[in-house]
């Protein structure tokens, strides 16, 4: 008599992945992306290695080099102070970065504080709170900007001050809306256990409610980032941002104001307007990308 035997096939057990973790798989997935997040590193890169890649200098002028097209010598020609164009974007791509790398952190820092508290707490504290951020969105930023630039130039470095003075008057915006996160998300089941069980309101702030909105904070520091360096080459661009004698993106757009630059020489502007676009398209690609990998219905 022949027995039979059932065999079991044995399934692989898959490990259930972490939201994070799916998320990450959902950004890589995206190519335009990580086309341009490969792009912004690789500027970030080049800018930090500009001493390496040119010898050039940024500062002196050299009058029998003065608005030179380009050439082998010169990859992007020269200026009309007879500086090479090509140093000086990867020079100034170190200060258009740091300045908006250094805004989007303090916008984004206090902001989720102020809108994080004002949510959580509500009553007269988030009246007190948004009446404050109405005050700072009130101001006309560019006239606001310029206006305590000028003022305080000399005092500080002028960097930090464009950086610091910008940062102040761009927060409200994130504050708005961490804060409207905060008020849907603290009426769930956890808070209130959280609150039962003595914890302290900060603690169910930092550890149970900001990485919940976590999404929506990255997203917002990437659209900010973006805001930020087109800031500061339409400040600069203007002579009222980053002081004249630093290379930046928007200092070396400063020199399209004249007509027989724009008409003859455009050698001189266009890589900066080029970079600045790129570079801004890059950084919303990316914030596309994040919204779309922590979006959990995408």
């Amino acid at each position: 008599m022949e027995v039979v035997t059932d065999k079991l096939i044995e399934k692989p057990i898959q490990k259930s992945l972490s939201p994070w973790a799916i998320a990450r798989r959902k950004f890589v997935k995206n190519k335009l992306a990580m086309v341009s997040l490969g792009f912004l590193v690789l500027i970030g890169l080049i800018s930090i290695l500009a001493p390496i890649i040119s010898t050039q200098d940024i500062v002196k002028v050299n009058i029998k080099t003065m608005s030179l097209s380009p050439s082998s010598e010169h990859f992007l020609g020269t200026d009309k102070s007879g500086r090479d164009v090509f140093t000086r974007l990867m020079y100034g791509g170190r200060i258009s970065l740091l300045v908006g790398l250094s805004c989007t952190f303090l916008v984004i820092s206090f902001g989720t504080i102020v809108g994080s508290i004002a949510g959580y707490f509500g009553g007269a504290v988030d009246s007190i709170l948004m009446r404050f951020t109405d005050f700072v969105l009130n101001f006309p930023f560019f006239v606001f900007v310029i206006v305590l630039n000028t003022i305080l130039f000399g005092k500080v470095n002028g960097v930090w001050v464009l950086i610091i003075v910008i940062s102040f008057l761009s927060w409200g915006g994130v504050a708005r809306i961490v804060r409207s996160k905060i008020l849907a998300e603290k009426e769930n089941e956890y808070v209130l256990a959280s609150i039962s069980i003595g914890c302290s309101s900060s603690k169910i702030i930092i550890k149970h409610l900001l990485p919940n909105i976590l999404s929506t904070i990255i997203v917002q520091a990437s659209i900010t980032f973006a805001g930020m360096i087109v800031a500061e080459a339409a400040l600069s661009y203007l002579n009222f941002g980053v002081p004249q004698e630093i290379p930046s993106w928007g200092n070396m757009l400063s020199s399209a104001n004249e007509p027989d630059v724009l008409q003859y020489k455009p050698w001189i502007w266009v890589p900066p307007a080029l970079i600045i676009t790129i570079t801004t398209l890059s950084i919303n690609f990316i914030g596309e990308g994040l919204k779309d990998a922590l979006n959990p219905k995408s």
